[in-house]
Formats: C-alpha cells, structure tokens, sequence
C-alpha cells in the first residue's frame, strides 16, 4: 500500500500537461481524484479515462480567477469523499513577452491566475486542513523563477511571488500540515500556447522541442512529495532536463 492509497487529492489545471499527468498517476496508485479546469469535456473525458481504469475521479469546472470556483472544487471532494487530503495547485498561464511591449491585460492575466489561484486555493482549502488536522499543498512553480531571462519578468514575478507565498505558508502550517513547491524546467505542455509574441512564442516552442521533458516526469516529483509519511515534508523540488542551463 503506497501513501497515495486512499487520499483525496484535487488537481487544478487537470486538462492537459503536468495536471492530466499528475492526476492519472495518482489514480494509478490509488487515490481518489478531483479535477479541476476551465474545459470541462477535457476532464469529463479524463475522469471516464481513470474509471474506466479502475480508479476514481470526479470532474469540476473550475477558473481559478473566481475564488468561487476554488470553494466548489474543496466542496466537492469533501461531500463525494468526506474529506480533502492534498491541493495540486497546477493551473497557470505563460503569455510571456518585452515589458517594452507593454502587454498590461496579459500581465494581469498571469497574475490573476497563477498569482491569485492559488491564494484562493489557500483560502479554500486552508480552513478545511485546519479543521482536519492534516492536509498538503503542493504547488507548481517555474524553474524561470530560479533563472531570470529576458521576456520573462512577469512570469518569474508571478511565481516568485507564489514561492515566498508558500513558504510563509510552510512556516505558519505548524507540524500537522505539509507545503510543496515543484519547479519544472522545460516540460511538454500547452503553456506555450497562450504566448501572443510571436518572437517569444518561437523561442519557447524552440526549447520544447529540442529538451523538454514528458509532462510525467513532474507527477512522478509530485508524488513523491505526496507519498512520504506523515511529518516528512519535502519543501521545494526542481526538476529540469539535464540539457537545459
């Protein structure tokens, strides 16, 4: 029996990428799964994937800019499970550019949802960790936060700010709750996508498909953290190609 077995875990972000990988990797090994995303056939199909694998999940529409939504998805695991043991706070976005450009409404964007998801997470979830006596956070950070490279002022801000975040957060949970972060490197994911700089959009793409890595490489990480006993806290891991500087 693995420390995964049994325990009611709510992804964010679970559509596609490191979310979807992060949560059918947790159903594989047992745990009872709550996705949370904008697309809901994405995680509709996900959740019918995992049954239909012997596992269980329960798909919820879920933005993480409406705090509303965070609420909704720690309801839900806790009125079909009777309770929530681990928030993947997963969702973010990447629209990386110059600050020359002046992309303001995107800047807002990345801070509205990787910034501001997660303190509502906190929030929702928070409460309820208390209430219990245990619960994890884990959240998905950027190794651009580690390295500050050009075009990515915003986004390293953004997760910078999520990282001091969490580490208040740790230091506050006492010795009954435990806080993650994980930094990827260059992953195989759909952040790419949401890049309007075509210049910044070109070199990103150029990264991933030269190194980056399957998405499974970081739900392996994020497991791991979930998967220690009770009073081991893994604090922060990085995970990046070993051909990425």
């Amino acid at each position: 029996m693995s420390g995964i077995e049994g325990k009611v875990i709510a992804v964010t972000g679970a559509s596609s990428g490191i979310g979807e990988a992060t949560a059918l990797l947790l159903a594989e090994r047992g745990a009872k799964v709550v996705l949370g995303a904008r697309r809901s056939d994405r995680i509709e199909a996900l959740a019918a994937r995992i049954a239909g694998a012997g596992g269980e999940a329960v798909p919820v529409r879920t933005d993480v800019k409406r705090r509303a939504d965070l609420s909704r998805l720690v309801a839900t695991a806790r009125e079909r499970y009777g309770a929530l043991d681990v928030l993947v706070g997963n969702a973010g976005i990447s629209p990386i550019s110059a600050l020359d450009d002046l992309r303001v409404e995107e800047w807002e964007e990345m801070i509205d949802v990787n910034l501001k998801g997660v303190l509502y997470g906190i929030a929702a979830a928070l409460p309820v960790f208390r209430a219990q006596g245990s619960g994890h956070f884990v959240t998905t950070l950027s190794t651009a936060g580690l390295r500050i490279s050009p075009l990515m002022a915003v986004y390293a801000g953004t997760k910078n700010a999520v990282r001091a975040i969490c580490e208040g957060l740790r230091q506050e949970a006492g010795d009954a709750l435990r806080v993650t972060t994980v930094s990827p490197g260059f992953t195989r994911t759909e952040l790419a996508d949401s890049i309007t700089d075509p210049d910044a959009k070109s070199e990103i793409q150029a990264g991933m498909d030269e190194i980056a890595m399957p998405p499974d490489a970081i739900a392996r990480a994020i497991a791991f953290a979930i998967e220690q006993p009770a009073g081991i806290d893994v604090g922060e891991i990085v995970v990046r190609p070993t051909a990425q500087s």
